[in-house]
């Protein structure tokens, strides 16, 4: 392969379940608040039932769970608590998954752009990927604040592929759990999807293209996604 055969391509990646493991703090931050409230914290193992839906929902299922109101659960200014209080440990345990580096690495190398697409608000996320020197990895890192609609929305995809100087035409979602799949799938483009994220329904009934078991089978799986992508367009001709 050419030292830049990806040029011309974008890879958007979700954050949360894909390229960080963010539970321990997600849940730190829900079990400290519970605690507070004099309420029970919820096990580790929970992670990834609670944490694919963004953070509100984490917040409301782990007060449901302990039998708060909806009503309060729902609440903005718990909302709020929860997150100063993420703000504060957001890198405490969140580590990269283990291979993202490398990977980013050698995807730039390849000539490709890569951006964050995620539902997590950009302030979080940039503070996140900044504490675990990620940031200088992507072109741009787009929460739902700076696009005009969330995921699963693939206005969210298509926007974020343009701010960071892509095409929406030539662009992979890279993620691990419904909102990535169904907003790749609304956007046109291919889904890889990692078996590691966090999801509460099984990553096999969220259609995506491809599902790796590890960070190191993105290239192959983009590889995989780019091959298919070349022998239908020349059947065209």
């Amino acid at each position: 392969m050419s030292d830049r055969d990806l040029e011309g391509w974008t890879i958007a990646f979700d954050l949360d379940g894909t390229l960080v493991d963010s539970a321990p703090d997600l849940i730190g931050t829900l079990n400290r608040m519970l605690v507070e409230d004099g309420l029970p914290p919820v096990p580790m193992e929970s992670a990834s039932t609670l944490i694919g839906s963004g953070a509100r929902a984490l917040l409301v299922h782990g007060f449901e769970a302990a039998g708060v109101p909806v009503e309060r659960a729902k609440s903005d200014d718990l909302f709020e608590r929860f997150l100063v209080d993420y703000a504060a440990h957001i890198a405490d345990g969140s580590q990269p998954f283990e291979g993202v580096v490398e990977t980013l690495e050698r995807l730039t190398e390849r000539g490709a752009i890569l951006v964050v697409a995620t539902n997590k608000r950009s302030d979080l996320s940039e503070l996140l990927l900044d504490k675990l020197d990620l940031t200088r990895h992507f072109a741009a890192i787009v929460g739902p604040d700076r696009v005009s609609a969330r995921k699963p929305s693939g206005a969210h995809l298509k926007e974020a592929v343009v701010i960071a100087g892509g095409d929406p035409e030539r662009a992979i979602m890279v993620g691990d759990a419904a909102p990535d799949a169904d907003a790749a799938k609304d956007a046109g483009m291919p889904c890889i999807l990692t078996t590691f994220g966090f999801t509460p329904t099984p990553v096999e009934d969220l259609g995506g293209d491809v599902l790796i078991d590890a960070f190191e089978d993105v290239e192959e799986a983009i590889d995989g996604i780019l091959s298919d992508f070349y022998v239908k367009r020349a059947l065209k001709f």
